[in-house]
């Protein structure tokens, strides 16, 4: 986003770039955001996704590099192979991301831009990553959601079927929460029911918070 973008986003909208650890709720909170709020959402993994479909630039490179056997029959990405090469390499999630990220920004900024122009009050962005690669620039605030890592750890096994190890490995991948937690704006428990986890959210959009408070802290 261009200086002059991020001033008119910040006087006349609200960006939230939501983001949290792997697994923590992060689409939970966007799918009420999006569904209940009617706030239009746009979601980084999604782009992600697209960066990989067949006949891609970006699965042609993973391709030469890794074997015809990074594929699927039907000619997708294997993800769950791809993600046992890259979870346990720094330096080839580090090669992957540096061909995956400039493709997602793209993507998200010139999508952005469009919702920008229809002037919607408020418009989320949900990016995983939004620290480590560096996409700060694109939001006015910063909504972080963690849980407690024992239910994070479970969630995981259950969602992906990974084993611990597996799972691990993919939380060691990131940046640790805490230090998300560090950085945000408004930071979201998901530490107890849905009712809990919605009324922070509602409570998040409805005033305007100062940073570093954490939203469970402010109702019964």
């Amino acid at each position: 986003m261009s200086d002059q973008q991020q001033q008119y986003a910040s006087d006349r909208q609200r960006i939230i770039g939501l983001t949290g650890g792997i697994g923590m709720g992060k689409t939970t909170i966007s799918d009420y955001l999006g569904n209940v709020h009617k706030l239009p959402v746009l979601d980084t993994d999604l782009y992600a996704r697209e960066a990989v479909e067949p006949g891609s630039t970006v699965l042609t490179e993973i391709t030469e590099r890794y074997g015809s056997g990074i594929l699927l029959p039907n000619g997708y990405l294997d993800r769950k192979r791809l993600g046992e090469i890259i979870f346990d390499s720094p330096a080839e999630r580090l090669w992957l991301e540096q061909r995956v990220h400039p493709y997602v920004r793209d993507r998200l900024e010139k999508n952005l831009q469009t919702l920008l122009t229809q002037h919607h009050s408020t418009v989320v962005l949900v990016i995983p990553l939004l620290f480590e690669a560096r996409m700060t620039d694109l939001v006015t605030e910063i909504w972080v959601v963690r849980c407690p890592e024992a239910r994070q750890i479970e969630h995981l096994m259950q969602r992906d079927r990974l084993t611990l190890a597996q799972v691990q490995s993919r939380i060691s991948s990131q940046m640790p929460i805490e230090q998300k937690v560090g950085r945000a704006d408004i930071v979201i428990e998901n530490s107890a029911d849905l009712e809990s986890l919605f009324h922070q959210v509602d409570l998040a959009l409805a005033q305007s918070v100062p940073p570093n408070v954490v939203a469970s802290q402010q109702h019964p």
